[in-house]
Parts: structure tokens; sequence; C-alpha cells
């Protein structure tokens, strides 16, 4: 049984079930639900099929088939119109429900032709390796995307004297208050952010003070020297409890030098194929990884992501990729310990989680780090901050 969903808001429920339009769902039964082209929460814990997933976040649009070409080229045509006179308008889309907005008789024929082409996405198509991952990942973002960010300009705005503040706070005005993230937005599978919503991943350290929880302080987790802990645990070594640097510094470098200067040296030497560190190719074994993970044209992460790469690429796509989908993985089984509490997830940059804290539920801290470190790369160090704003971010000691 096909069904598509009629907007993706919380707030707007509706589906689209055998040439009719359901809005009353109390009593449909989606566990006989069989696919859907994209992720909406009527279909959180169940079974059925994610077409888009099966094509690496392509549009309907690139992966229309050419039996059915002509009949979608039409109905997106009335689509992207529709999105047109909303805009010009200045009609909310984040407001309002877009079956409230079309005719009835476009949203039966848009929605039918979408089963068709998401029926034959599903037959045509293999489905991904990760997909389990990438299911919770849609789940995952489409959470972080309702809830909306408290922002304060008020913070920056004595500054506006300031071209660059001027011009920050101008654009703001034109960028919505959430964080709408790209699952596909890299090969690597390293996420971006959407167009007009909030730039999360590249905001400027000199504003991320306007940027406020809505509990009460923001505590943030993240790795001790993430992508060398990733290299270390792809050699099969076992994980450092102390700082990777200083550890390397000891039993790399012999104690030659400062940590900072092993900091430098082993970054020189990742990243630079052509780089002769005999000391940090021993510990490090970067050969031999490429060799179990890369064949020559695509790199195939332990997370099961497929990469196209050549060998000047490969190892920085495998430890950038395996990175993101740790941090991620263990976010998701943090929401999952947050779902019925006051503190929430409220972002994730590439390598660290920011959670909208209650102060009452601190003593979630120490199953949080747990949480965390425990990787399928064994346990890694976590840094532990906290703050009343995401400027004002400072490092907490934690025994763990």
């Amino acid at each position: 049984m096909l069904v598509q969903t009629l907007d993706d808001k919380r707030h707007c429920v509706g589906i689209y079930h055998d040439g009719k339009l359901i809005y009353d769902c109390e009593e449909f039964d989606f566990d006989a639900v069989t696919a859907t082209w994209n992720y909406n929460p009527a279909f959180s814990q169940k079974d059925a099929l994610i077409a888009s997933l099966f094509v690496g976040g392509k549009t309907l649009n690139e992966v229309c088939p050419s039996f059915l070409r002509h009949r979608w080229d039409s109905i997106n045509a009335r689509l992207n119109a529709f999105y047109k006179s909303f805009s010009t308008a200045k009609i909310s889309m984040d407001i309002h429900c877009f079956f409230d907005l079309v005719p009835q008789r476009f949203l039966l024929e848009y929605c039918e032709v979408k089963n068709k082409i998401t029926d034959h996405i599903v037959k045509t198509h293999t489905k991904p390796a990760n997909y389990d991952f990438l299911r919770d990942l849609a789940e995952f973002t489409y959470d972080i995307s309702q809830r909306r960010l408290n922002i304060d300009y008020s913070e920056i705005a004595r500054e506006s004297h300031q071209l660059k503040v001027r011009n920050f706070l101008k654009k703001s005005k034109y960028t919505k208050p959430y964080v709408k993230y790209n699952m596909w937005g890299t090969k690597t599978g390293r996420m971006t952010t959407y167009k007009n919503y909030f730039p999360i991943l590249t905001l400027d350290s000199d504003y991320r003070s306007i940027i406020k929880p809505t509990n009460d302080y923001f505590v943030e987790l993240d790795y001790n020297a993430a992508e060398l802990r990733v290299l270390l645990g792809l050699s099969g070594k076992q994980q450092p409890a102390e700082d990777l640097h200083t550890w390397n510094l000891n039993n790399v470098y012999s104690g030659v030098g400062t940590r900072d200067e092993a900091k430098k040296r082993i970054f020189s030497w990742l990243y630079n194929p052509q780089s002769k560190d005999f000391a940090s190719s021993r510990a490090y074994d970067r050969e031999g990884i490429l060799r179990k993970y890369w064949n020559g044209q695509v790199v195939i992460t332990p997370m099961d992501r497929v990469i196209p790469a050549g060998k000047h690429h490969a190892l920085y796509y495998l430890i950038q990729s395996t990175t993101s989908d740790i941090v991620l993985s263990r976010a998701f089984k943090i929401a999952e310990k947050l779902k019925d509490k006051k503190s929430f997830i409220s972002f994730t940059l590439h390598d660290s989680i920011i959670i909208d804290f209650d102060d009452g539920e601190r003593e979630l801290v120490e199953e949080l780090l747990s949480i965390f470190s425990q990787t399928p790369l064994g346990k890694f160090q976590v840094n532990l901050s906290a703050g009343k704003s995401y400027g004002d971010m400072r490092r907490i000691e934690w025994t763990q």
C-alpha cells in the first residue's frame, strides 16, 4: 500500500491513499503502508520504505521514469507556479499547510504521480546497505527542523555601526529561525543546511552569542581529536583514555617536542599522501587502512557509505565520513534517551552535539557522556562544555 503525506509540518496532517485525500488519520492503518516518498513522523517506527533514501536524496524530477515524464513535467510546472505565487503574495509556508492553498484536483493528480514514481523507485533500485542509518537520520533531522531556535539579535545590534554586523543583520531578515539540514549536502555524508534556513554550520563565531537555550543552558559534547581517533580505530588500535595529542607525543614521537608540535606534525602527515613520516605511519598504518577500505575506485566506510574517490582523496573521505556518521549515530541514541525529557538536542555540528539542557535533569549528564563515548571504534574521550548562550560555552572538567 502506497501513501503520500500532503505536507511535512507536524501541524499539517493529511495523506493521500487509493485516490483519496484523508485528513482524519486517527483510524488509518499505517502499519499496512509499504512505501512513501519522504520521511514523515506519521511513519515513525513503521516499516514503510522511504523511496527518496534509495536514490541519495535526488528529487522527484531527477528520478522520474521516462514513461511518466510528460505527465510529471506538466504537474511540476503547475507546482512551481503555485510556489511562486505564494512567494509573491508573501504567504509563509512555515505557517500555512500546502494542501489548504492548492485545489484538491491538483493534489490528487500530484500525489498519484508521486505514488507511481515511488513505486518505480522501490521496485527498480537496491535498498542501500546503510538504509536503517539514513532512515534514523531523516527522522533526527526532521525533529530538529521543527524546533524554532531562540535567537536574540539584540546581542549584536549595538555593534551595527560595523559593516560586517549590518550585513549579517540584513541577511538575517530573510533567514528562517530553524535549522534544516541537507542530508545529501556532501559526498561524504557531512551535512549542510538549506538556503534561507539558519546557517548553524557556517555561523561566524562572533555571532554565536545570539543563540540562547529555551531551557537553562546549552551543553556541548564533542570528541577529543575526533578524526585521529577514527584513524586509530580504523587501524585496529585501542583508544587511549588520555588526550590523544599528548599520547602521540609520548608514544609515537618518543616525547620529542611539545603537545602543539605533535599535533601539527600528525596533521601535516595525515592528509599529505607524499609525507614520509615513519613514526606516524607505524602508529596509524595509513596504507593498510586504505587497502582495507578503498578498492581503487570507491571508499566503502565501516558505516556502509560508498564514496567515489581517487587515491589523493580516499583517506580524507574515509575519515571525514566515518567521523560524521559516528557522531550522528551517537546523536540518535542521545535523542532517544531525551525523548520524554525537557532537555533536547538543539543542533549538531560536524563532530559535536549541542543539547538545550534543563537544569533539573543534570543527573543525565553522566549517562549522556557514556552514550556519546561508546563508538563502534572504541571508547572516545569526550569533552564537555556548557554555557548560557552558544557563544559563551566553557569547558567543564568531568571524570569519565
